[in-house]
């Protein structure tokens, strides 16, 4: 394999060489599951799947010539994926599906990532059964040249890449029928596209088009065209000769006119032109049922211009309203007005950017390390990412971010706050009131990053120069901070927080009725941390205490430094100068300071105690299984005074024991619950450890989680008492089995916090052992389908459900589901993903009883949500291939159950466990 071999250039010796050295280095690990598993090689799924299809290759099994579907990862090294490619078309010669998508991997912070794909070999268009290339979420910046030359391809997806443009070659495909290219950078299409008679699925949505060829309406056969979030102004009038096309989707767009023959389509049943700018549209279309309207201007005049009249009109600056399906947007120089699905708006002014730039978002559910908190703050929103980081916009983008009011306002304020060259940092926040529990915090961002709600204590800031100045509290008056002339010989920044006390627990704490205590100072600043000459601090005394009546011996200032949680009796290192209602003293430094009266003689450990106090919040913990499925566990952090309302609003649909006795959880500490004596959770989810399910407590959101629980024990002989119990802190590795030595102790010190018990009943009727051992879901039997078309059991809408994903929204509505319903589901099962597919697929599956056809519905709704991979790999089991079938139909089997020899059910459509485990 050197280069010197005649014929072989350079590159491709290079890429031979690193093919051989992978295949002689990588060996059969013998505890691996078998690769081969009929006619699919699902490498995606296994680590190192390259060096694994090479192994094979160079092995040349049998069953390797088999193979029609093949996945790989595109997060591979990128000269190990070219090279295992090149070796592709002369080893899976029977190859029909080829799937090298991205977004399998995630960033530090959660992110999808794109895949590393940039090429493919050109070998590749050796593989004459080729029908279906999947490339999306890669990093494709032109098209590959071997693309055009794949002539049976029938499906090309190349969503979530780079493409700029598509060559003129890619009207050479005569058999394709679905091309998606949507989320790239497309500016132009090629007229050659027009010559593509078999297309009948065409997606461009997300991209960067501001005009359509007149050859786009030689596209005989297109049933579907999705062309939104674009900024088109016009539309080709050949757009009414799509004489088969069911659904045009133009939202979120710049036009102002439309073609009127777009109504007399025959077979058109969908036109979405919602968040245009149209003013003025043909009655055809006007009174058309099946066109979509909202948010343009309709019937508003354009403003008068006093511009000269060969000065082209600005149109309207754009409205976009996203939906959950899409998490980013194009924004223009003319700018735009979005509101997105999370409730949040961003206001783009005209000539914010220079160039359109494609704006992603995502709201992440917050967690330690993305949620910067002071001592004293809370947060009362989620976590919202803008990208790209960093981009510095022409002009100020307005942000509008929802949250939840805050419980206690004395004293304090609501800000936005955001990540800025690696620091946090306050943004002047606005508060605007939509209703009694709608609040908006409005600010003004000149770049994009995190951002998120959080209540502080009132803060006051000022700069000071070297003349002097003074400093006070808006929230608390007589809180001053006075710097002479000469503390500082440069400018620095200095900010005060001032923390109400209230003096019941304090007393409740000291056992002193007399005891008080002042509000609570912190002192920051930037620059050197010490100041020239001394600054004088005033703080009002204690409340009940006067200069007058005071005893100086029961008169304590304490000092704290950050990051120590201990606090310093420093009255005697400092001169305390007594009036009729405030203390003053000097301090060269800053830092908390907190005046307390009290008879007591060591208050340091004492002042600890309360500060912990101050920040405590005092909870309940409850777990209820619903009625309906007690499989089905719901966990919820409360505060003490929302456990009533909640209880009332829940017991109608769960049930379970008492809440817990009182638990106090700082802002932001981090508890798990463990499910113990044989219950476990039932599914992978990323926020559970080994069986133990990860929580976060913040005091104003929500910290409820729905999990699936199992179990190992024979439930049909009786019923399983197990129990939850939860644990403060990060899950550790190992949790001691029922940690009775910890639940011995409690306090804030306490690991072990509450234990609730949780009852699986007992399993009753014709129920298999499998199924009393833990292993299906607590759904009815399924007998869907006919002789015809073939059956669906449980085992079957598992399978789809374990490889739908973040898709599942788009499936559900193509089934038919209601909008509605599908927010229903998300609302229900808001944390808990596997279980929103799984209700979606089975509330089909139950309202599809005694009709026939189910098996296709589920394919078609799988085709037109553009999961193509999981039509294809079920359509090849025999999903619309009719057999002959006994008497009665295909019974709900056990996931582990194995088909007798002589059946002749439909062997495609049950799959053995193993191969269930491997695509869940």
């Amino acid at each position: 394999m050197a280069a010197e071999v005649e014929g072989l250039e350079p590159e491709a010796a290079a890429t031979e060489d690193a093919a051989g050295d992978a295949a002689d280095a990588v060996d059969a690990e013998p505890g691996d599951p078998p690769l081969l598993v009929g006619n699919r090689l699902n490498l995606d799924l296994y680590p190192r799947g390259c060096h694994r299809l090479l192994n094979l290759c160079a092995q040349r099994p049998p069953q390797l010539l088999e193979v029609e579907f093949l996945r790989l990862s595109g997060h591979e090294d990128p000269r190990l994926l070219e090279a295992t490619l090149a070796q592709v078309p002369c080893s899976l010669q029977h190859l029909r599906s080829l799937v090298l998508r991205g977004r399998q991997h995630r960033d530090v912070l959660g992110a999808c990532s794109r895949g590393s794909l940039t090429t493919l070999p050109a070998g590749l268009s050796g593989l004459a059964r080729l029908a279906h290339l999947d490339l999306s979420f890669n990093s494709l910046e032109t098209l590959p040249a071997c693309i055009p030359q794949m002539r049976g391809l029938s499906s090309l997806l190349l969503s979530y890449n780079s493409l700029s443009e598509l060559p003129e070659a890619l009207g050479a495909l005569p058999s394709l029928t679905f091309l998606s290219v949507s989320h790239n950078g497309l500016q132009t299409l090629p007229t050659a596209l027009g010559s593509l008679s078999t297309l009948q699925r065409l997606d461009l949505s997300e991209n960067l088009l501001d005009t359509l060829p007149p050859e786009i309406g030689g596209l005989s056969s297109l049933t579907e065209l999705n062309l939104a979030c674009n900024r088109l102004q016009g539309l080709p009038t050949s757009l009414v000769g799509l004489r088969s096309l069911r659904f045009l989707v133009l939202h979120s767009n710049l036009l102002t006119s439309v073609p009127a023959g777009l109504a007399h389509l025959p077979l058109l049943t969908r036109l979405d032109l919602r968040d245009n700018q149209l003013r003025d549209v043909p009655l055809e279309l006007l009174d058309a049922p099946f066109v979509r309207l909202r948010g343009n201007p309709l019937g508003k005049v354009l403003p008068a211009s006093h511009s000269p009249p060969e000065t082209p009109v600005t149109p309207e600056m754009p409205r976009l309203f996203l939906n959950s399906d899409l998490d980013s947007f194009l924004v223009t120089p003319q700018g735009c007005s979005v509101t997105l699905a999370c409730g949040v708006r961003l206001q783009f002014p005209a000539g914010a950017t220079s160039s359109p730039v494609n704006i992603q978002y995502r709201l992440w559910l917050p967690e330690p390390h993305l949620v910067p908190l002071g001592p004293h703050d809370s947060l009362l929103s989620g976590v919202l990412e803008l990208q790209p980081h960093g981009v510095a916009f022409r002009q100020e983008v307005g942000l509008w971010l929802l949250f939840v009011p805050p419980r206690a306002r004395r004293c304090r304020e609501v800000v936005v706050r955001t990540l800025s060259d690696d620091s946090w940092s306050d943004l002047e926040t606005y508060l605007e009131e939509e209703a009694p529990k709608r609040l908006w915090a409005h600010c003004q961002v000149p770049h994009f990053s995190w951002f998120l709600v959080v209540s502080r204590p009132v803060s006051n800031t000022c700069l000071v120069p070297p003349q002097g100045t003074l400093l006070y509290s808006s929230g608390h008056p007589g809180v001053k901070v006075t710097f002479p002339p000469g503390a500082t010989n440069e400018p620095r920044h200095v900010r005060m927080q001032v923390v109400h006390v209230g003096s019941r627990e304090l007393r409740a704490l000291l056992e002193e009725p007399e005891a008080a205590a002042s509000p609570l100072l912190c002192l920051s600043q930037s620059g050197p941390p010490s100041f020239l000459r001394p600054v004088t601090v005033q703080l009002p005394l204690p409340p009940g205490v006067t200069g007058l009546s005071l005893d100086r011996a029961c008169l304590h200032l304490l000092y704290r430094t950050p990051p120590e949680v201990a606090w310093d009796d420093i009255t005697a290192q400092v001169a305390l100068e007594i009036t009729h209602l405030y203390a003053r003293f000097q301090v060269t430094h800053f830092s908390w300071y907190w005046l307390w009266y009290t008879t007591k003689t060591c208050v340091e450990g004492l002042a600890r105690k309360a500060w912990e106090r101050l920040r405590l919040h005092r909870v309940n913990l409850i777990a209820l299984q619903r009625r309906r499925d007690p499989e089905q566990v719901l966990l919820q952090c409360l505060p003490g005074n929302k456990v009533d309302a909640t209880l009332r609003r829940l017991l109608d649909r769960y049930r379970g024991p008492e809440p817990s006795d009182t638990v106090e959880m700082f802002e932001g500490e981090k508890f798990f619950a463990a499910f113990e004596r044989g219950i476990d959770v039932d599914a992978d989810r990323p926020d559970c450890v080994a069986g133990r399910i990860c929580f976060v407590f913040y005091s104003h959101l929500k910290n409820m989680k729905e999990v699936y629980v199992t179990t190992a024990l024979d439930r049909q002989a009786q019923a399983v008492r197990g129990q939850v119990s939860f644990y403060r802190g990060a899950v550790p590795e190992e949790v001691p089995e029922e940690a009775e030595a910890a639940r011995q102790r409690k306090g804030t010190d306490s690991l072990w916090m509450a234990t609730l018990p949780i009852k699986l009943p007992r399993l009753r009727g014709s129920q298999g052992p499998e199924q009393g051992q833990g292993t299906s879901l607590s759904l009815a039997p399924l007998t869907l389908g006919d002789a015809e078309t073939g059956f669906l059991t449980q085992s079957n809408l598992q399978n789809v459900a374990g490889r739908l994903g973040p898709d599942w929204p788009a499936v559900a509505l193509h089934l038919g589901m209601p909008y509605r319903e599908l927010q229903r589901i998300r609302h229900e099962f808001r944390d808990d993903l596997d279980g929103q597919i799984r209700h979606m697929l089975f509330s089909w599956a139950e309202r599809q009883a005694g009709q026939p056809g189910a098996v296709g519905l589920l394919v078609q709704a799988l085709e037109q949500s553009d999961r193509l991979d999981v039509a294809e790999e079920n359509r090849s089991r025999g999903f619309e291939i009719p057999r002959k079938v006994e008497d009665r139909p295909f019974p709900l089997c056990p996931t582990h159950a194995a088909l007798p020899p002589s059946s002749t059910f439909w062997a495609g459509i049950h799959l053995s466990g193993s191969h269930l485990g491997a695509l869940s």
